[in-house]
């Protein structure tokens, strides 16, 4: 759990780390290997011709009668060999074996030194120029012998692996190309089923490898599929819509022409109900999926619903809000029906009400707050459900919906990328339902 949150999320990070970090660390491990084993047997394989040579040399040394009769016979043959003799040893001159922490060939010159020659008190190979001083024990007594390191090893054992690093790099980035027109496709079909989710319709065509084709082509199916059963519900309901207002138009004009008493007034209100039952049904089963998305101010279409809300009687005020986007991307009439829902739900079971805009960079949030009695958190889910009425908690005595209001809200903010949730309001004291769109 803990390296989880150090991974990518994204589909081209894991698949960058996938393809880079194993060819890296192969890399890595070959070559260190390979310098450690080769080179280091390239280097014992040097240093014991070099070390056959300084044997002769010590040879002559240990040979001749006096010290300055071997050493000039030994710097005779030692110029050639371009090794240096001093006798005796200078302050430079090694009293015991230096190595680098890290210099895996000078220690393996070292040993092989050492293994090869037995008169090798020490050896120092730490020289910043690569110059190789030794310090010998010779019948004559002390010898310094001064060698460059190249004549023992490879000039620079090093050169593989940065030459290793530079091409896993340069072979890491063309298979990232390759890689990310593999991932494109995959990224664009993602796109389109996101833009299709929030009620948007993108242009997409199949691209990338088979599989990739296959999903794109069933994605294809699946959107044309959905929109014909919208188009298809979309016509069907409008002629219900025309079949089932048409006798209630007749009702509502058979009342009209009797005499106005209480039931008359009755009959009226029982039409005006179903009439707003039907409408609420139609509302519901027809959904927004069909409406165009347009580029709407927000501010403007809630101040419009508010004000239709206020002329019709209701105690409803929007708050000023700072920052709010010029436009934002909507189906404008489903966003202006799910808040006139809130409004009405609010006016239904609350004195007044309070809306509220505000905007972040991925969403737009309507806020409607009452002063009603509001919804127990545990019946909040209950509450978005189709034709749920909670009426026994919130005073039905009020009048009461079908338990659609809050559906049709839930469902054009899942249409938009976004959600319908309810809470308490913190200023009032009764419901507060927050609309939220995606952006």
């Amino acid at each position: 759990m803990v390296l989880k949150r150090f991974l990518p999320r994204g589909l081209y990070g894991r698949a960058a780390l996938i393809l880079i970090l194993p060819i890296v660390t192969i890399q890595l491990v070959v070559s260190m290997a390979f310098i450690q084993r080769h080179y280091e047997g390239v280097t014992r394989q040097m240093t014991q011709g070099v070390a056959l040579e300084l044997a002769l040399l010590l040879q002559e040394i240990d040979a001749a009668p006096t010290a300055a009769e071997g050493l000039a016979r030994a710097q005779a043959l030692a110029g050639p060999l371009q090794i240096e003799l001093t006798m005796p040893p200078g302050p430079l001159a090694p009293l015991a074996d230096s190595a680098g922490l890290f210099d895996v060939s000078g220690k393996a010159t070292i040993s092989t030194l050492h293994d090869a020659l037995p008169t090798l008190i020490a050896a120092d190979v730490t020289d910043p120029d690569r110059i190789a001083r030794l310090r010998f024990d010779s019948r004559h007594g002390p010898l310094q012998a001064d060698l460059t390191r190249r004549r023992m090893g490879a000039s620079n054992p090093h050169q593989l692996l940065v030459l290793m690093i530079f091409t896993s790099v340069l072979m890491t980035v063309i298979a990232f190309v390759f890689l990310r027109n593999q991932l494109r496709p995959i990224t664009r079909l993602a796109e389109a089923a996101e833009a299709f989710g929030k009620g948007q319709r993108v242009a997409y065509r199949p691209r990338g490898a088979i599989e990739v084709r296959a999903a794109g082509a069933a994605f294809l199916d699946m959107r044309a599929r959905i929109e014909r059963q919208i188009e298809q519900r979309t016509l069907l309901l409008s002629g219900v819509s025309h079949d089932l207002r048409t006798p209630l138009t007749r009702l509502r004009l058979g009342l009209s022409l009797l005499p106005e008493d209480e039931e008359t007034l009755a009959l009226g209100k029982d039409v005006a109900q179903m009439e707003r039952m039907v409408d609420e049904f139609l509302a519901f089963a027809r959904g927004d999926a069909m409406e165009e998305m347009d580029e709407v101010d927000p501010r403007a279409l809630v101040a419009t619903v508010v004000e239709d809300a206020a002329r019709m009687g209701g105690a409803v005020r929007l708050l000023e809000t700072e920052s709010l986007p010029a436009r934002i991307r909507m189906r404008p009439h489903a966003v202006a029906r799910a808040v006139e829902n809130l409004i009405g739900n609010a006016l239904r079971y609350g004195s007044r009400a309070e809306v509220r805009l505000h905007a972040t960079d991925r969403s737009l949030r309507i806020l409607v707050e009452d002063d009603g009695p509001g919804i127990p958190s545990d019946r909040r889910d209950e509450a978005l459900r189709p034709f749920t009425r909670l009426e026994a908690e919130r005073d039905p005595n009020r009048g009461g919906g079908v338990g659609l209001g809050l559906s049709i809200a839930a469902d054009v903010a899942r249409n938009h990328g976004g959600g319908l949730y309810l809470g308490e309001s913190d200023a009032l004291g009764g419901l507060k339902a927050e609309l939220v769109l995606a952006r």
